[in-house]
Order: structure tokens, then C-alpha cells, then sequence
């Protein structure tokens, strides 16, 4: 894979970061249960660490990394996780699991890519948060009625 490849799938990766966190402030806002509100907290920075980690990597490579604002599929995220979330701590976290979903996906896909062993190890470490994310949402969402 070539310099402009890696640092194309790590814009679209970072970009996919970003576009959680501001999903998670939608959601974290509406979850009233304190523990599962804390725990989305956490999996908010684990967001925030991918977005710093992939960011190092691509200024590494002489790129430069997007901004920290919600691209037009990021706003549409936000916007459906705000609209679910008004319905509560469980129509929130229906709308994470959609969002995650997505993430472990395209994660996923990325820790198939022939990128380099040290990119590579890091996509494969934030695929691996991104299941126990989706693991997490999916578990909450069974404790509530």
C-alpha cells in the first residue's frame, strides 16, 4: 500500500472517530443510569485515543490529520443518536449500537488492509475496542426494560 493509500484509510478511520465521540456526547447526555453513563464515558475516550494514535501516524507520514468537527455522515449520526436519544437511556443506546455496529465494521474491513506493522497493530487494537464496545451497548441494552 502506498503513502497516499495509508494516509487516505487513516482519514476515513480517524473521520469515523470523530464522528463516534459526538454520537457518544448525544448519547451520554440521555442515559440517566450513572453506571452505564460512566461506562459510556470511558468508550468516548477510547475514541478520543484512537482519533490521537491515528493522528500521530498520519503526521508520522506528512499528512495532516481532519478536523475534530463531524463531517455531513458524521452530523446524520449525531442527528439520528439525538433524535433516538430523546426517547430515553434505552432509545440512546439503540442508537450506539447502530453507531457501533458501523465502527466495528469498517474497523473490521481496516485491520484487513496491508498497512504497515506498527499502523497495523493499532487498527487491529482499536478493532478489538470497537467489539467490546458493541459488546458493552449490547449487554446494557438487555438490562433495561
Amino acid at each position: 500500500m502506498n503513502r497516499d493509500d495509508i494516509l487516505d484509510h487513516l482519514e476515513k478511520l480517524i473521520q469515523l472517530d470523530v464522528d463516534a465521540t459526538h454520537a457518544y456526547d448525544q448519547a451520554i447526555r440521555n442515559v440517566n443510569e450513572v453506571v452505564i453513563k460512566d461506562k459510556l464515558i470511558q468508550l468516548q475516550a477510547d475514541h478520543r485515543k484512537h482519533i490521537d494514535l491515528l493522528s500521530a501516524k498520519m503526521l508520522e507520514l506528512g499528512g495532516t490529520p481532519p478536523e475534530l468537527t463531524s463531517d455531513f455522515k458524521g452530523f446524520l449520526i449525531s442527528g439520528f443518536t439525538a433524535l433516538r436519544s430523546l426517547t430515553g437511556s434505552k432509545g440512546a443506546l439503540e442508537a450506539m449500537e447502530t453507531n457501533e455496529r458501523l465502527t466495528t465494521s469498517r474497523y473490521e474491513e481496516a485491520s484487513k488492509l496491508d498497512f504497515p506493522v506498527d499502523i497495523s497493530a493499532i487498527v487491529r487494537a482499536n478493532y478489538a475496542d470497537e467489539q467490546r464496545h458493541l459488546s458493552f451497548i449490547r449487554e446494557a441494552i438487555s438490562t433495561l426494560k
